[in-house]
């Protein structure tokens, strides 16, 4: 019986810069803040009576699909999978948030007044509100590093493995 080794690499893999660790975890508080906002929304509805759980079940199900993709690939951006930062670029990045701000935004579009939602919100209200913008800015921030200087340069040396 043989045994056989793999050949050594020839040069040591790339070490993961602080711009791309820094971005996964990006992906991770923005997952976290969905999932909070989610819970929110959900135990707002049940409370209120407006939707049943068998109601909601679709929509979370989706979401929770949503979330673990996300996290998956957040994952493989930290292993330097350059295909997980097309992916949630576009996926996340673009399409996460422009369903993150379109509500608002038609809402203010609307001819709704912010300072007179500000004056009618309850402590809900601000703790929702609150976890939307660490949700965007962890999406955008996310953005910006997993694209900067150094990932790109990094993405460039892990191409292939």
């Amino acid at each position: 019986m043989s045994t056989q080794f793999a050949p050594l690499p020839l040069s040591d893999p790339p070490t993961v810069p602080g711009s791309v660790k820094t971005a996964a975890a990006l992906w991770f508080t923005a997952v976290g803040a969905g999932a909070f906002e989610a819970g929110l929304a959900v135990a707002g509805m049940l409370a209120d009576g407006s939707a049943s759980v068998a109601d909601l079940a679709p929509e979370m199900g989706f979401r929770l699909t949503v979330f673990a993709v996300a996290i998956f690939m957040a994952v493989c951006l930290r292993r330097g999978q350059g295909w997980s930062r097309i992916a949630l670029a576009l996926a996340l990045g673009i399409f996460g948030t422009l369903s993150l701000v379109m509500e608002p935004i038609q809402w203010l579009l609307d001819g709704n007044s912010l300072g007179q939602a500000v004056a009618d919100a309850d402590a809900m209200t601000f703790v929702f509100a609150a976890s939307r913008i660490v949700h965007l800015a962890a999406v955008l921030a996310a953005m910006a590093l997993m694209f900067g200087p150094t990932a790109n340069a990094y993405f460039r040396g892990t191409r292939g493995r």
